[in-house]
C-alpha cells in the first residue's frame, strides 16, 4: 500500500514508534553517561581517601639489632696532674733579696730557690743564743753549789733541808737549759728556711715573688711562693659510669689522646679506685699514672682516655635513636603486620652513638629509628626503609648514615 493512500492513522503510528525509540537510545546513553561518571567520581575519591589514609600514616624506618660481638670503645674526659706537686710557702718572714729559680726551671731536692733577709728573725736569734748561754751558767753553777752543800751535810755544817733546797735549784736550773736549747733549736729551725729550697726533684709550675717582696711566714694561705711538680710520671683522673667500674680493674690499659698532639697517642695503666660511687654524678673515680720521661704531658691538661672494652657476645646494640623514654620505662618501637609493638627494654652500657640491649629484644626483630613519642601499640605505620619481612635487607644503622 502506498502513503499516498494511507490514512493518517497509519503514517502516525511508524514515527511514534522511531520517535519513543530514539528517547529510549537517548535515555539510556544518558544513564551510561551518569552511572560512568558516577563510578569514576567513586573510583577517584576512593583512591584520594586511600592516598590519603597512607599519607596519614607516619613514615617510619626500620633498623635490625646487631650482635656486640666487636671491640668495643669507652672514651671518657680525665685530667692529667704531676705526680708530687708541692706549694712552697715561707717559714721565716722578711724580704725577698734573691731568687734562683724561674717556671720551667728543673729543680733537684734541696737546691736553693730563693733567700729571704730576716731582721727580726736574725735578732731574735742572737737573744735565743745569749739565753742558752745564760742558762748554761745559772745551771752550771747551781751543780756545783748543790755538789758542795751536799759535800758539808757530813759534817753538819750544812742542814739536809738546805742540801735539798741547792739540789732542786739545780735541777731546775738544768730545765730552764733544756728549755733555752730547744728554743734555740726552734729558731734555728726558722733560720734555715731563710733560704727556700725544692722538696723533691722536679719542675718549676709558678713563681710568685720577685726581688724586695715582703714574706709574711708561718702561714700556708694566699698565693704559694713556688710550685713544684714532678712529673718524671703523671697521674691521670678519670669519672667512670657506674655501669662500667665493674669491668675496669688495677692493670687495664688505656690510650691518652691530647688536642695538642694530633694524631698521637699515649699509654697509661689503671693503678686504682675510689672505691664509691658519687651520688650526684653516679660515677667513680679512678686513678691511672703514665710514665712521662720527657715531660710531654703537662699536669693540668685535658686528655681523652680510650678504654678497650671486652664485647658481651648475650647483648644486642641499638642506635640511642631508637629509644623511647617515659611513664613505663625504656622502651622500643617494633613493627608487626604493619602495626607498632613497643616492647620495654633493659639497657647495659652506653657506647657512644649505641646502646646495649640485654632483655627485651632478639636478633629477628625489627625496630624504628628515631620513632614519633606519640606511637602506640597497635598503630598503623607506613615502612619506607628496611623491610619486616625480609631481615637481609633492612638497612642498619651504618648503611643508612652513609647513604644520607
Amino acid at each position: 500500500m502506498s502513503s499516498e493512500g494511507a490514512s493518517p492513522e497509519q503514517v502516525r503510528e511508524p514515527r511514534a514508534r522511531y520517535l519513543w525509540l530514539v528517547a529510549i537510545c537517548l535515555l539510556v546513553g544518558a544513564g551510561a553517561l551518569v552511572f560512568g561518571g558516577v563510578r569514576t567520581r567513586a573510583k577517584t575519591d576512593g583512591e584520594v581517601a586511600r592516598r590519603t589514609a597512607e599519607q596519614a600514616m607516619p613514615s617510619v624506618e626500620l633498623i635490625a639489632p646487631k650482635r656486640g660481638a666487636d671491640a668495643q670503645q669507652l672514651v671518657l674526659p680525665g685530667d692529667i696532674q704531676a705526680f708530687s706537686s708541692a706549694p712552697i710557702y715561707a717559714r721565716a718572714s722578711g724580704y725577698v733579696t734573691a731568687w734562683y729559680k724561674d717556671i720551667g726551671d728543673t729543680v733537684k731536692r734541696g737546691e736553693k730557690l730563693a733567700d729571704i733577709d730576716t731582721p727580726d728573725l736574725d735578732q731574735q736569734y742572737a737573744q735565743v743564743k745569749a739565753d742558752v748561754a745564760n742558762a748554761v751558767a745559772n745551771a752550771t753553777l747551781a751543780a756545783a753549789t748543790a755538789k758542795r752543800y751536799h759535800e758539808l751535810v757530813a759534817t753538819s755544817i750544812v742542814s739536809r733541808q738546805t742540801d735539798e733546797e741547792k739540789a732542786g735549784d739545780a735541777t731546775a736550773k738544768q730545765a730552764s737549759l733544756e728549755a733555752a736549747r730547744a728554743n734555740l733549736a726552734r729558731v734555728e729551725a726558722l733560720v734555715a728556711f731563710k733560704a727556700l729550697a725544692a722538696p723533691f726533684d722536679g719542675v718549676v709550675t709558678t713563681r710568685s715573688i720577685d726581688v724586695g717582696a715582703l714574706i709574711n711566714g708561718g702561714g700556708n694561705t694566699g698565693t704559694a711562693l713556688y710550685q713544684i711538680a714532678d712529673i718524671h710520671r703523671v697521674r691521670i683522673y678519670v669519672r667512670v659510669p657506674q655501669a662500667y667500674t665493674g669491668e675496669l680493674k688495677p692493670g687495664t690499659k688505656a690510650s691518652l689522646r691530647m688536642p695538642q698532639y694530633p694524631g698521637r697517642s699515649f699509654e697509661a695503666t689503671l693503678v686504682g679506685s675510689s672505691n664509691a660511687i658519687s651520688q650526684e654524678s653516679r660515677t667513680a673515680l679512678i686513678q691511672l699514672q703514665a710514665d712521662n720521661p720527657d715531660g710531654t704531658l703537662w699536669p693540668g691538661t685535658y686528655t681523652e682516655v680510650h678504654f678497650e672494652l671486652a664485647p658481651n657476645p648475650n647483648a644486642l646494640r641499638v642506635p640511642a635513636t631508637a629509644l623511647m623514654f617515659g611513664e613505663h620505662g625504656i622502651r622500643v618501637a617494633g613493627v608487626e603486620d604493619g602495626a607498632v609493638v613497643l616492647k620495654t627494654v633493659q639497657l647495659g652500657r652506653d657506647i657512644g652513638s649505641d646502646v646495649e640491649v640485654l632483655a627485651g629484644l632478639v636478633p629477628a626483630d625489627r625496630i624504628i629509628d628515631s620513632p614519633l613519642e606519640t606511637l602506640n601499640t597497635g598503630d598503623k605505620v607506613r615502612v619506607v626503609k628496611g623491610d619486616p619481612a625480609a631481615p637481609a635487607k633492612v638497612v642498619d644503622a651504618e648503611t643508612r648514615k652513609k647513604t644520607e
